[in-house]
């Protein structure tokens, strides 16, 4: 039963209702200044600025800038009736704070409240950059002794000091809560004795956006444990801060569990300097790049080139009179920092043992992984590595039969035998969806009755797939692991990697959810919850919790850093939570790695993983909601807009989830009439989610195909690069790199093209009009069928009549060409009429959807033929269209049933056959 509504809003999040309020402001406070003293006119103006000034005042406490002191300062200022003086202090606020010109000057809070004119004030003082910060205090204490503490702290701060920061205080546990929620600035937490529950100061206007804080239910707790606890949230909700605890508690009194929490415990005698100097640690330790600083001082270095690459220095390039402008378009810098060198404070990447070893440790410890590794050629090699790490020949995989392809030619190189999942389809878009939890368990019981069960080494899931569908991890690995404990899971997080830096996502990503499961296990509540899970267990009902005794966390996820964070082109990351990772794995893991990971890596895109890494560590939470905030203005921009739902629609939760999947209800993220449904409960319960940042746009009733659209209108007229199409939609993404002008670009773009639309149908003619509405049918109404994956031919089973096919035999069967032929698409249904097998010789790829529909030794079905004849892309690798679709000839496939039916006949044996 769906989960009764909660509270909507018509924002998005506190960030748009607080920048929308102050802007609000700024323009009454405006209308205040100019209109005429004593009038009724003046008397409505100046309630409206109280009333946004009482309205700001529930956000502000929770910021340091603007914050509560400037509202003070801002109310006084109305009453005085200033209004002049009230209306240019509130615009110049709303600039630094729209800018985030605050940010850059640090120094400006703090003069500006002394009434220095910071205007021409620039990021940095005394030649040094400011990088600033906020710290929340955590205590109850009065107005008087926050204004000693803030006045103290600024006492301690040194001239010449990196780092900057202003503070934050809160006096209850909900309110630090909310604080960490709202404000992006804060980098530590501070707790201060025990704090009281209860906020004071929530006001209505909050409540949509804080249910989750409001709805724990921790008031009972001795208000002694409150601290050690709020630090465990800290940790479970941004784990990327540090925390710190001050309390009177002994030594011998603390719990280890408190001890654990927090970076560092202090007493209240201790000097308040010394939590100042160690704040200023943390985030130094944090700030360190070891890589690109190692890589950023030996550009530095003069050095004599004895070696490979002329390019190194610059030399070859800038000497020349050929391609200096190569070397003046990308700069010395690039290339002088271009080497092949290992040593100098560099390192290898194939056996790290400096900078690199340490900064994939940093890495490790950002994306919550027991082990990371750099990739320099893309996440299609880290899908390789993984796979010809973990599996052998004769293995048994269950794969998603959609994902990327890569995964099916690792599958090749491993020799392991692929059991293909299906997703469910969502014809009317020419897309597929997930695979359901369902499908996943009934083919592994068959595999499993046959018993095949300790065949199987893997399941490997797209996470989240191109589209934005995003599985239950947790849900996922818990009912699999019941039925095998032992199963190693991978999550291609290909486009999921900004996923560990907000709560919402990070619940649904595999590390996050490998540490939650491995800590769950393991303690005394599980253990009871197993017993009353088998006691209450039903004759023939399946077992949905796994064996704390024989369960063992192994899961590996694969991320494209490029696609989501900032990194360049084919900079990715293998994680690693594997329990066994050093009785099991490693070995074979670095075997894999060394197979596939080239011997000259890039060290700039190292670095660019590094810096990468530094950068969502700081500032992850705060892009990342960002680009979600960005991605539901432009779904409302649409929606709302007369002019583009004429043409377009944005699909919704429920046109790419179906209802059984989505306990919670929600069927789509915003609507004009209800504004914005809060997500979080679907994310934490609902077998599918959908990504908001992958914006699929209908574009069915323009009578124009994505291909076309994405050529002819989104690229050559405007410039907007896109990744995917189908027949009927454009794939939209937001990432931490998109702003408000992006998507206010993309707005007029699309304004733009409908205006071309409405002028192109009114010139058309009739016969020209029966055509235009023919291809809206077609693209709004006649769904070419997606098909199921269709079985491997006998030949090819692993064992007769179970899931599982030996896709590495049948591909390199196809190395000779004597044993395939080529039959045109046409000729395939009246032939297979005829009753004639057809079996595959080679993956065929279209783009889109860009995943194979036939993979070698798969049985060709009559509704795959369909759909490759309906599909209207250009793109189909592996498939020649001037020869036809590639197959295995019949006698080869009765030779090949007689060498599987030898069964135990050994290789050569099965050689001298074939020949």
């Amino acid at each position: 039963m769906p989960e009764k509504k909660p509270v909507s809003s018509h924002h998005y999040n506190v960030a748009q209702l607080r920048l929308e309020s102050w802007n609000t402001l700024k323009n009454e406070s405006t209308k205040l200044e100019h209109s005429n003293r004593g009038s009724s006119e003046e008397k409505d103006f100046k309630q409206n600025v109280r009333k946004y000034l009482e309205n700001l005042k529930g956000v502000e406490s929770y910021f340091a800038f603007p914050g509560i002191t400037r509202l003070r300062v801002l109310n006084e200022m109305l009453d005085r009736q200033e209004h002049t003086a009230l209306a240019n202090k509130i615009a110049e606020i709303t600039k630094n704070l729209v800018s985030d010109r605050y940010r850059s000057n640090p120094d400006l809070i703090e003069e500006d409240e002394l009434g220095v004119d910071t205007s021409e004030k620039g990021e940095f003082t005394d030649g040094v950059r400011k990088n600033y910060f906020e710290v929340l205090f955590v205590e109850d204490i009065s107005l008087q002794e926050e204004n000693k503490l803030r006045n103290d702290l600024k006492e301690l701060r040194g001239v010449n000091e990196q780092f900057n920061y202003g503070i934050v205080v809160q006096k209850s546990f909900e309110d630090a809560l909310i604080a960490l929620h709202f404000n992006y600035n804060i980098q530590a937490v501070v707790i201060r004795y025990a704090p009281p529950y209860h906020s004071k100061k929530v006001t209505p206007i909050l409540k949509p956006f804080i249910q989750k804080v409001l709805g724990l239910d921790l008031a009972s707790k001795p208000q002694t444990e409150l601290g050690p606890i709020l630090g465990n949230l800290v940790k479970k909700f941004r784990p990327e801060l540090d925390t710190y605890y001050v309390t009177d508690t002994a030594l011998g009194n603390l719990k280890d569990s408190t001890l654990k929490s927090f970076r560092r415990i202090f007493y209240r005698a201790e000097d308040l300097q010394e939590l100042h100097l160690t704040i200023l640690r943390g985030i130094s330790e944090r700030y360190e790049t070891p890589f690109f600083s190692a890589l950023k001082e030996y550009s530095k270095k003069p050095t004599g080139i004895f070696h490979a690459m002329p390019i190194s220095r610059g030399n070859s390039v800038f000497k020349s009179r050929w391609i200096n402008d190569f070397g003046n378009f990308y700069g010395r810098n690039m290339f002088l920092a271009e080497t092949s060198s290992t040593t100098g404070g560099l390192d290898s990447l194939l056996q790290p043992t400096g900078s690199l070893k340490k900064a994939q440790k940093m890495a490790g410890d950002a994306y919550g992984s027991l082990n990371t590794f750099f990739v320099t050629n893309g996440t299609s090699t880290a899908n390789k590595i993984v796979v010809q790490a973990l599996v052998k020949p004769g293995d048994v995989i269950l794969i998603d039969r959609d994902c990327h392809k890569s995964h099916h030619y690792g599958l090749v190189l491993a020799g392991a035998y692929p059991v293909y999942l299906d997703s469910y389809p969502i014809e009317e878009y020419s897309m597929y969806g997930a695979v359901p939890l369902e499908q996943i368990k009934e083919k592994l019981l068959k595999l499993k009755e046959a018993g095949r069960l300790d065949l199987v080494k893997m399941l490997l899931l797209t996470n989240c797939t191109f589209d934005g569908l995003v599985y239950n991890v947790e849900k996922v690995m818990q009912e699999i692991l019941a039925i095998k404990p032992d199963m190693i899971f991978l999550w291609d997080e290909a486009w999921f990697a900004f996923a560990g830096f907000t709560y919402n996502y990070k619940q649904r990503t595999g590390m996050f959810v490998a540490q939650k499961l491995y800590e769950k296990y393991r303690s005394n509540e599980y253990r009871e919850e197993y017993a009353d899970h088998i006691k209450n267990l039903k004759k023939d009902e399946l077992l949905k919790l796994p064996n704390p005794d024989e369960v063992r966390i192994r899961v590996y996820s694969t991320q494209s850093t490029h696609k989501t964070l900032s990194s360049f082109r084919q900079g990715s990351m293998i994680h690693i939570w594997d329990e066994d990772f050093r009785r099991k794995g490693e070995n074979t893991f670095m075997e894999a790695y060394m197979t596939h990971t080239s011997t000259s890596p890039n060290y700039q895109m190292l670095a660019s993983l590094d810096a990468g890494r530094r950068q969502v560590q700081f500032e992850g939470y705060e892009l990342v909601e960002k680009s979600i905030e960005m991605a539901m203005v432009l779904r409302a921009k649409i929606n709302d807009h007369p002019r583009l739902n004429k043409y377009f629609d944005v699909l919704t939760v429920s046109d790419f989830i179906p209802k059984e999947f989505r306990n919670s209800g929600l069927s789509e993220y915003y609507s004009p009439k209800e504004g914005w449904s809060r997500m979080e409960t679907a994310w934490e319960n609902d077998e599918f989610v959908l990504d908001p940042t992958k914006i699929t746009l209908h574009i069915g009733r323009t009578g124009v195909d994505g291909d076309t659209f994405k050529n002819k209108y989104l690229m050559d007229k405007f410039n907007i690069q896109i990744n995917k199409t189908s027949r009927n939609t454009v794939l939209f993404m937001t990432n931490i790199g998109t702003t408000r002008g992006s998507v206010t670009y993309l707005t007029n773009a699309l304004l733009k093209i409908a205006d071309e639309l409405d002028k192109e149908f009114l010139s058309l003619s009739k016969k020209e009009n029966k055509i235009h509405q023919d291809r809206i049918h077609s693209l709004t109404k006649d769904f070419p069928p997606l098909p199921d994956f269709s079985y491997f031919h006998h030949s090819f089973q692993a064992v007769p009549g179970l899931p599982g096919g030996n896709i590495r035999e049948a591909f390199f069967l196809a190395y000779d060409e004597e044993n395939y032929e080529y039959m045109p698409l046409e000729e395939c249904l009246p032939s297979m009429g005829n009753e004639r097998t057809l079996v595959a010789s080679s993956f065929i790829i279209p783009y889109p959807p860009g995943f194979p529909v036939l993979v070698p030794g798969q049985v060709v079905s009559k509704e795959i033929i369909r759909f490759l004849t309906a599909l209207d892309v250009s793109e189909i690798h592996g498939y020649r269209a001037d020869l036809g679709l590639r197959i295995f000839k019949d006698s080869v496939l009765n030779r090949q049933k007689t060498v599987t039916s030898m069964g135990a006949m050994g290789n050569n044996s099965k050689k001298k056959l074939i020949k």
